[in-house]
């Protein structure tokens, strides 16, 4: 039978024993030769296959000198050989869109996969904390495949089994300064696949010259920049309300004038009423000849024309009761834009309580009920705190320029926005490199995507007076 022990040797015994970990090793089973035969050939067939959808213009060279080769001997196949690069180098001077998209980003692709990524993909997990070495054995993330264009690498990944986004999230820089990148982004694929995007270089480098008027008039989406992939960025303003939010000398103003000069076309045809509230008096009363009456920078005069947009809003509400349920800009009907530039002072530094009070209920009216109606609020503030602008989750849309805190990303993108590499808070502070720079973040995109605004000159503001002033009126 058992043996009691007294009590000091129980102690001692049990302080003296090492943990030890239970380790479950499953049953051993021979898989049956005619199976990993059959295993190994699909996945050679799947591979080829694969090679030949991703890389046709690669596989289809040898193979064809190959045949060559075969059918003519090797005196023609080499001569043919001769001739690719001064096939591939008229290619390239006809049509470069192509011969990118066909041949020059799948070659850098590959050469990225095998010089850095695979290189650096084992100590890259391991350090970082997204692999495990466990019993002499490495346990990490499968690199599916990696994709390039011209300015990122988008590396696709399969987790391990039990990982979250959020510990990826969690080691954007581990693995932008691990891969040799500025920054990394991660976006969700499907259930257990990531995708990283890794930029090269940065488009968006350089302050963009204000954008050409538009020739039709629209009413949106506006094009007021770029996009990080070079592609036009187009924002959205009939049908949603905006927040903007930035450290000062951040380049809110370019957003609001770029956002001005893509609705004049708009604007002299009657579709589009821009209602200007300017506390500093300093950005949107430089342009005050196109806003016409419908311009205040007095608490008390933005209060009264708060107050008139609500009444617009809820007089075309009875209107279209029962009749229709979104809205069509028409001169009759004209789609409202109401810019309110830092908004703050209007809603929190505002010292007469009762005007504060009207401020903000008006605001929140417009912001919970304008848009389908034709009356949307695009606002501009630097604090961004819930105390300072209680009403911030009533924009479906945001864009966070340059912020001094990383908090604050998330107080106004929403959470888990600078987990997935919406790095505000490390915009350049110098305005030729961050003025205009910041990340918008849509109602219907969780991740945000880094942009750039142009940048609308006093000039370009006064050009646009001259042409445009009383047109709206």
């Amino acid at each position: 039978m058992f043996k009691k022990l007294p009590g000091d040797e129980a102690r001692n015994l049990v302080s003296t024993t090492p943990d030890t970990a239970v380790v479950f090793r499953p049953a051993v089973m021979q898989t049956p030769a005619i199976v990993t035969i059959v295993i190994w050939l699909s996945r050679l067939v799947a591979g080829l296959v694969r090679l030949v959808v991703r890389h046709p213009v690669a596989v289809a060279v040898p193979v064809g000198l190959g045949v060559i080769w075969t059918l003519y001997g090797w005196r023609l196949a080499f001569v043919m050989a001769g001739f690719l690069p001064s096939a591939g180098l008229s290619w390239l001077l006809l049509d470069r869109a192509s011969f990118l998209r066909l041949v020059g980003w799948p070659l850098l692709a590959w050469w990225r996969l095998v010089a850095v990524y695979r290189r650096h993909w084992q100590p890259v997990m391991v350090v970082s904390g997204l692999g495990r070495h466990i019993r002499g054995r490495d346990y990490l993330p499968r690199l599916l495949r990696v994709e390039c264009d011209g300015w990122a690498d988008r590396v696709s990944v399969k987790m391990l089994n039990g990982q979250a986004v959020k510990d990826w999230a969690d080691h954007i820089e581990h693995l932008a300064h691990g891969f040799g990148a500025p920054s990394c982004r991660v976006a969700v694929a499907r259930a257990g696949r990531l995708v990283l995007t890794f930029p090269r270089r940065d488009p968006l480098a350089e302050p963009l010259p204000a954008l050409p008027v538009p020739e039709t008039p629209s009413v949106g989406p506006v094009e007021i920049g770029r996009c990080e992939d070079g592609t036009p960025m187009r924002l959205k303003v009939h049908g949603t309300h905006v927040l903007i939010a930035g450290a000062t000398g951040a380049g809110k103003g370019s957003y609001l004038w770029s956002t001005i000069r893509g609705l004049l076309p708009a604007i002299r045809a009657g579709l589009v009423q821009v209602w200007a509230l300017d506390p500093k008096r300093m950005e949107l009363s430089f342009g005050r000849a196109l806003f016409g009456s419908r311009y205040a920078a007095d608490p008390k005069e933005c209060a009264d024309l708060l107050d008139e947009a609500v009444s617009v809003m809820q007089e075309r509400a009875d209107r279209f009761a029962g009749l229709q349920r979104s809205h069509t800009p028409t001169p009759a009907d004209p789609f409202v834009l109401v810019l309110v530039d830092e908004v703050a002072f209007l809603t929190a530094y505002q010292p007469d309580k009762h005007l504060r009070q009207r401020i903000t209920a008006a605001l929140a009216t417009l912001t919970t009920q304008g848009r389908a109606v034709g009356v949307g609020v695009m606002a501009a503030l630097q604090d961004p705190r819930k105390e300072v602008m209680n009403i911030r989750n009533l924009f479906p849309d945001k864009i966070a320029l340059r912020l001094d805190e990383s908090e604050q990303v998330d107080m106004v993108l929403g959470d888990g926005a600078r987990d997935r590499g919406a790095l505000a808070d490390h915009i350049s502070p110098v305005p030729e490199l961050g003025a205009g720079v910041g990340y918008v973040r849509l109602e219907t995109s969780p991740d945000p995507v880094r942009v750039r605004a142009a940048y609308v000159s006093d000039a370009d503001i006064r050009a646009m007076v001259a042409e445009f002033a009383g047109v709206g009126r």
